[in-house]
């Protein structure tokens, strides 16, 4: 149903809108005249629903105090059928950006949007499109999206998605693109410091005032709203950026990095120790909020501002049973702007959006003493006993975990058996995600979660003797990495519960922040324990920024005894021996995606013959059953199609971004894979079928 004007005027009233009301088409009268460089971070459009969008845009002016805009919403590019008008507030007080939301619009349909000044010098057209309604049974596409680094490179996946867009039938165009986050990276490099990282040009985006610099790297980074201001205005000179936001309505969720790399609540952490950044947490949200178009409510009760948060950087000291920091100023910095929030589109499509760092309790990693049970000759992989008794605390083995935890001949006291189970969520994000997916009544609920949910998991068990100095530990898989949802196991087997035991059926997850390509199904957990799936799961990746396969490309080094876990390099013929001719000119192979999806049997084999056929053979059947499709060295963007009894994904899979293509394309493609899953019944299991469309995937499959 589409609302009445009284209750979007309350609505208006409740989000602190500015607003315009739809009403008879007439042509314009505002004499605009397009002058893009008056308004350099282009236009933009975000959150629709059924009669109403929030729509974007900067014009900065040299001096003065407010100034009004025009703006226009028309039913025609050419704007002789403008249906709403509207004032449109700027200021320096918010960095000359504005909100407006517009109402009374038609469900489902496609507007057109412009800002004009006093002068009559107007910004570039922007394409908006609004949701359907609620009962509406028409298919849902959507693309979702993360990670862009454009300091780091140029973001063809865009111009992708916008040449194949214009291209594809009405029916099957995108309705909005979903940003999963790191919409910018608040670690900024400067040229003239670090000209190129791994084989990447380093592109300017701008100098940060007032920043810190981190531990780790040439990285700089913000601690005031005018920092992150700076990144803002520098990510979004990208001119594909641009097109994409002026094509389609945004929906987005943060990240890690539009606040602190390695930060969590209100905690600064860049490479060196974590700080206390309660005034930084704010300048983040501040500049998110004056950048990012969103249905969230400011400090201030209005969109026109964000308004004043009075908080110091305090230490925490003080912490709840869910890892929260109980310091005041902590709790006013995360509070000072709320970003989760759900989307109904449609009949098909339930959106519930996560803020995964907000209200993250602690790694259980980083705890007292673990580092002695964790050995770095086996290149990130971590004891998974050891991190799932972590992970619980106290509630391991139904409340009795151990005192100990051991690694070969290593004991460490257990230094969360007296904690609670680690949180990401938090316990009163967690209890409203939960009550929106028991009360979804779409056909499809859809997870929008900033990290990746799929574990990341090893059999260094299966390595042969004498490859490593010491031997992993017999019938002991490995994890790599804490930090995501791969390894959050109780907080994960919570939700997972949730969706098994009330038959809800069309769940699935879409993540970002593993900079790869991933596909699989929604388990608590893996053999030998019981493999119950419960939905499907997939992991975006990244547009631009560095992948861990970039990393060991450049950094794992040639005479490390795992090499061939993580990559090969292969000629064309295969050659073998430092010596061998093109050795040099070899090109590596990605045994990372068999690693973790086929395990170290089937890496060694392939390092010795090159031969698929052989290495598949000796695939280990308990390692990943949950795993369909994974490529750690994959960039670009995924699409979803949804329809009343199927559900269709494609990565669209393009090279390293260190350029931009001259091509209206984007350039070429390493792949297209789509897997598709029919709606599932309440106790049966979903399935996937996979299709690779163009290219070659290499080992992902």
């Amino acid at each position: 149903m589409t609302i009445n004007r009284r209750e979007f005027v309350q609505l208006a009233a409740a989000m602190g809108a500015s607003l315009a009301w739809g009403g008879s088409a007439r042509a314009s009268t505002t004499g605009w005249h397009e002058r893009r460089d008056l308004y350099p971070e282009g236009v933009a459009s975000g959150d629709p629903d059924p009669s109403s969008v929030i729509l974007w845009t900067r014009r900065p002016f040299e001096s003065g105090g407010r100034r009004v805009l025009t703006l226009e919403v028309a039913e025609d590019d050419a704007f002789r059928r403008v249906v709403a008008k509207a004032s449109a507030p700027v200021s320096a007080e918010s960095d000359w950006t504005t909100r407006v939301l517009v109402g009374h619009l038609k469900p489902a349909r496609v507007y057109w949007y412009r800002f004009t000044d006093g002068e009559g010098n107007g910004s570039r057209v922007g394409r908006t499109i609004t949701a359907p309604l609620a009962n509406d049974p028409r298919p849902v596409n959507f693309a979702f999206v993360s990670c862009q680094s454009v300091n780091e490179g140029k973001l063809n996946g865009y111009r992708r998605m916008i040449f194949e867009d214009e291209r594809a039938a009405p029916a099957d165009q995108l309705g909005f693109v979903l940003h999963l986050g790191d919409f910018i990276y608040e670690v900024v490099e400067y040229p003239d410091e670090l000209p190129t990282r791994y084989d990447r040009t380093i592109y300017d985006v701008g100098r940060i005032p007032d920043g810190g610099q981190s531990g780790v790297g040439k990285f700089h980074y913000p601690l005031t709203v005018d920092g992150y201001r700076v990144v803002y205005k520098g990510y979004l000179a990208d001119p594909d950026l641009q097109d994409a936001r002026a094509r389609w309505p945004f929906v987005a969720i943060w990240d890690n990095h539009e606040f602190s790399w390695q930060g969590r609540q209100s905690i600064v952490q860049a490479g060196g120790p974590p700080q206390p950044g309660q005034t930084v947490k704010v300048a983040a949200n501040q500049a998110w909020f004056e950048y990012i178009p969103a249905r969230v409510k400011a400090p201030s009760g209005s969109l026109d501002t964000f308004g004043t948060v009075a908080v110091k950087n305090v230490p925490i000291e003080k912490w709840d049973d869910s890892g929260l920091g109980l310091e005041p100023n902590n709790l006013a910095a995360i509070n000072s702007l709320i970003a989760y929030r759900s989307l109904r589109y449609g009949r098909h499509l339930d959106l519930i959006l996560t803020d995964q760092h907000s209200f993250c309790g602690d790694d259980p990693t980083d705890a007292e003493g673990v580092v002695k049970i964790y050995d770095p000759a086996f290149n990130g992989m971590f004891s998974e006993p050891a991190m799932i008794a972590l992970d619980a605390g106290r509630t391991f083995n139904g409340g009795k975990p151990p005192a100990e935890l051991s690694f070969r001949d290593i004991s460490i006291p257990n230094p969360r058996k007296d904690s609670p189970p680690r949180t990401i969520l938090g316990t009163r994000q967690k209890k409203w995600f939960m009550d929106q997916l028991r009360r979804s009544t779409a056909t499809w609920k859809i997870w929008g979660n900033s990290l990746g949910a799929l574990d990341m998991r090893a059999d260094p068990q299966n390595l042969p003797d004498g490859l490593t100095k010491q031997k992993w530990p017999a019938d002991t898989f490995a994890e790599f990495g804490s930090v995501d949802y791969g390894s959050a196991y109780h907080e994960r087997g919570q939700i997972y519960g949730l969706v098994r035991d009330a038959k809800i059926t069309g769940f699935a997850i879409v993540s970002g922040d593993r900079h790869s390509f991933w596909a699989g199904y929604a388990a608590a957990l893996l053999p030998p324990a019981k493999f119950e799936p419960v939905g499907l799961s997939f992991v975006g990746a990244s547009l631009i920024s560095p992948g861990a396969m970039e990393s060991f490309e450049h950094r794992l080094p040639k005479n490390h005894p795992l090499r061939s876990l993580f990559l090969v390099d292969r000629a064309d013929p295969p050659v073998r021996g430092e010596g061998a001719p093109g050795v040099k000119d070899a090109k590596p192979e990605w045994t990372y995606n068999m690693l973790l999806k086929h395990g170290v049997r089937s890496c060694l084999e392939y390092a010795r013959s090159f031969d698929l056929k052989r290495a598949h053979a000796v695939s280990n059947p308990k390692l990943s059953p949950h795993l369909e499709f994974v490529d750690m060295g994959g960039h670009g963007y995924a699409t979803v199609r949804l329809t009343s009894d199927e559900m269709r994904t494609e990565f669209v899979c393009i090279p390293r971004p260190i350029t931009r293509s001259d091509r209206p394309d984007g350039g070429p493609l390493r792949y297209r894979v789509v897997h598709t899953a029919s709606l599932w019944k309440p106790g049966e299991r979903p399935l996937l079928r996979q299709q690779v469309i163009e290219g070659d995937p290499g080992l992902s499959i």
